[in-house]
């Protein structure tokens, strides 16, 4: 499989004294799901910011199919997709009118638009509501306008920072339905959180960050086999308590 997105030796820098990321390396293929893994303050969200060019960094070599996200920051940009527990979206409009909007911010031509907002709908169930006020919409109507929202503009990388923080039952089996369809589609898939129990189930392989750097960079099954774990949880307890 391709390897969509190569992380080589990122380190980022606050000041003299403080080394948020340190030498972190790691490659995601298309169709794949990745786990970022690690506690809170471990510099996972440092590292998703680097990669989709909101934070600069200090040293280090990051490359977006084959694209250096340094010189090519605009393509780059063009073909990642980020979804987070912040919906993102104006409450006057509706989910229509939001998703016309950051298209267009997306450079989509208008036609291409309009046709990837209807298969979006359909694809998320959205036709009820979609042209409703978002302000009017449930937590499940948010989380799915968000998914829409993010890869509106069919990009080849999506990452899922800490997407199911705070979400009820359904909302959160939405985004692992919609994780599991981007990776049958060919999507590299970032999933970056702190809950092992769905990193279990959803990962193909994961790295796990603490204290900015590498403690492991693996399958779940071989993590598992070579901790001695029962679980993810119980590997990524033993690692991060060795470190």
């Amino acid at each position: 499989m391709e390897k969509i997105l190569k992380v080589q030796n990122l380190v980022k820098e606050y000041g003299s004294s403080f080394r948020a990321v340190d030498g972190v390396s790691f490659e995601v293929a298309e169709g794949e799901i990745f786990g970022l893994l690690g506690p809170n303050g471990a510099g996972k969200t440092t590292i998703i910011r680097t990669i989709s060019t909101i934070l600069s960094f200090t040293s280090g070599k990051i490359e977006v199919l084959g694209l250096d996200n340094r010189e090519h920051a605009e393509e780059v940009r063009k073909n990642i997709g980020i979804l987070t527990t912040d919906i993102g979206a104006y409450e006057r409009f509706s989910g229509r009118e939001n998703l016309l909007y950051f298209g267009e911010l997306y450079g989509v031509e208008k036609g291409m638009l309009e046709k990837r907002i209807e298969e979006l709908a359909e694809l998320l169930d959205m036709k009820d509501f979609i042209d409703k006020r978002t302000g009017k919409y449930s937590t499940g109507m948010k989380q799915r306008l968000a998914i829409a929202r993010s890869v509106i503009h069919d990009p080849r990388v999506i990452i899922f920072d800490e997407p199911t923080s705070g979400l009820d039952v359904l909302a959160s089996q939405t985004v692992r339905n919609f994780m599991k369809r981007a990776k049958d589609s060919g999507k590299a898939v970032i999933f970056s959180t702190h809950q092992m129990y769905d990193a279990e189930k959803l990962c193909d392989r994961v790295i796990i960050i603490h204290k900015g750097k590498t403690v492991a960079y693996d399958s779940v099954e071989n993590l598992k086999r070579e901790t001695g774990a029962r679980d993810l949880e119980d590997a990524f307890l033993k690692l991060v308590s060795d470190n």
